[in-house]
C-alpha cells in the first residue's frame, strides 16, 4: 500500500473517531430519546424536550436531524446537531447558498456517492461513465470542496469529511419526492 493511500486511511480513522467522540459528547449532554412504538418516538422526544425548557428559546420550536450510518466502505459515522426555530429564522439564508449550489449538479451528486461508496481518486472517478472528462471532474471536486462536501486526503484523493456524511443523506432525504 501506498504511503498517501495509508495516510488517507489513518485520516479517515481519525476523522471517523472524532465524529464518535463528538457524537458521545453531544449524546452525554443531551439524553437520547427512548424508542417507543410510536411511528413519531423521534418528534414526541423533541416536543418533550422543548416542554422542558424553560427559556426563550424554545418557545417558538425547533428541528434535530440524526443519523448513524455505516458506508458501503464499511465506516461508521454517527451524528446531530439541532437548531432552534428562533435562531433559523434571525439567521443570513444566503449564507447556505454555497453549500447548496454545490449540490444543484448530477455529476456532483454522483461524485459524492462514488466517493462515499469507496472511489476516492480523481484517476477511479474520470472511469466512470457519464461524469465527464477528466477537467471536468476536477471542476466539480473543486466545487465540493470548496463548499466543504469534500476535502482532499494526499495526492488525488478526496473523502467526505466525517461530519459531513450525516448531513449529506440528511439533504438527500429531504430532496426526495
Amino acid at each position: 500500500m501506498e504511503l498517501d493511500e495509508r495516510v488517507a486511511a489513518l485520516e479517515r480513522r481519525i476523522a471517523a473517531l472524532e465524529s464518535a467522540a463528538e457524537s458521545a459528547a453531544d449524546s452525554a449532554e443531551r439524553p437520547a430519546p427512548e424508542v417507543t412504538g410510536s411511528p413519531l418516538w423521534a418528534l414526541e422526544s423533541l416536543k418533550a424536550q422543548l416542554a422542558a425548557d424553560t427559556g426563550d428559546r424554545g418557545e417558538d420550536g425547533a428541528v434535530v436531524f440524526t443519523g448513524s450510518v455505516r458506508l458501503p466502505t464499511q465506516e461508521r459515522y454517527e451524528w446531530q446537531l439541532g437548531a432552534f426555530t428562533g435562531q433559523l429564522f434571525e439567521e443570513d439564508w444566503a449564507d447556505a447558498a454555497e453549500s447548496f449550489a454545490a449540490l444543484g449538479h448530477p455529476v456532483r451528486l454522483r461524485l459524492l456517492r462514488e466517493i462515499l461508496g469507496g472511489r476516492r481518486t480523481a484517476a477511479e472517478l474520470a472511469e466512470l461513465e457519464e461524469t465527464g472528462t477528466t477537467g471536468q471532474i476536477y471542476h466539480h471536486l473543486r466545487q465540493l470542496t470548496g463548499a466543504g462536501w469534500l476535502r482532499t486526503v494526499g495526492r488525488g484523493r478526496y473523502e467526505v469529511p466525517g461530519a459531513r456524511v450525516v448531513p449529506l443523506l440528511v439533504v438527500l432525504t429531504a430532496a426526495r419526492p
